[in-house]
């Protein structure tokens, strides 16, 4: 019986050491699965991680204008782990040459012809390939195994993981922002724009932060607090309804004298 395999692939830029996981589907938590998956495997994290453009991280990137809104939980994940989310430009995947030859790579010389007992199969199989085939033949660009050149030029530029617990804490909430300019999380209250008063808003709580977005637009964002029954506030929103309510007292004042 034949099974769909999503095969997630990290490459290196310097050394073109090589990472593959397999997955039953392409979700967000696959992607993040196979990065952290990655980071492990390297023993750190680069400064910048070049990626597609799949729905699952992308929000928007125009084509001409460059410009990228990448998914609120990419951004809690790449502040989590501490590295910078960059997009390969719509349609020209040889911006991210390096990675689009590694999935080429792993379909050919890992998978085509192979056939598997298990899914269990499969994956060892990857593991063994990566370890044994992947990073230690000589590579066709740099004329070195990755293994040699990531140990001697790269290993020692990549931020320590020091520990760092897997990005599973993530939470996606739906909040009505009250009177007081502000939404309630876990007894604390966040302060959101005054013209949000009565809306529906999103938020995301990941990596010590609160976003909160209205539509496709970010409103917020708080240091989460650890603290309980507290207001964590920007002055903005609630200056600005003050301004409002004394102009209006104004406003009713003037008529009442005319």
């Amino acid at each position: 019986m034949k099974i769909k395999a999503f095969v997630f692939v990290a490459t290196l830029g310097h050394s073109r050491l090589l990472h593959v996981r397999a997955f039953r589907a392409e979700k967000q938590e696959h992607w993040f699965a196979g990065l952290e998956s990655a980071f492990a495997i390297f023993g750190g994290v680069p400064e910048e991680v070049l990626m597609d453009n799949p729905r699952a991280l992308v929000v928007r990137h125009d084509a001409v204008s460059r410009l990228v809104q990448f998914n609120d939980r990419l951004i809690a994940f790449a502040k989590h782990w501490g590295f910078r989310p960059r997009a390969c430009a719509p349609y020209r995947a040889r911006t991210k040459g390096k990675t689009e030859n590694g999935v080429g790579y792993v379909k050919k010389n890992a998978i085509a012809g192979h056939s598997f007992a298990s899914w269990e199969a499969f994956e060892a199989h990857l593991v063994e390939w990566e370890r044994e085939v992947a990073n230690v033949r000589i590579h066709g660009t740099t004329g070195e195994a990755p293994i040699v050149r990531f140990a001697r030029d790269e290993a020692h530029r990549l931020k320590p993981l020091c520990g760092q617990p897997s990005f599973g804490s993530l939470r996606e909430l739906t909040r009505v922002v009250g009177h007081d300019c502000a939404v309630e999380i876990d007894t604390n209250g966040y302060s959101v724009p005054w013209r949000l008063i009565g809306e529906r808003v999103a938020v995301t709580v990941a990596a010590g932060e609160v976003r909160i977005r209205h539509g496709m637009h970010q409103v917020a964002i708080h240091k989460q607090s650890d603290g309980r029954r507290l207001r964590i506030i920007d002055t903005a929103p609630i200056s600005m309804v003050l301004l409002v309510a004394i102009a209006r007292s104004a406003g009713l004042r003037s008529r009442r004298r005319s």
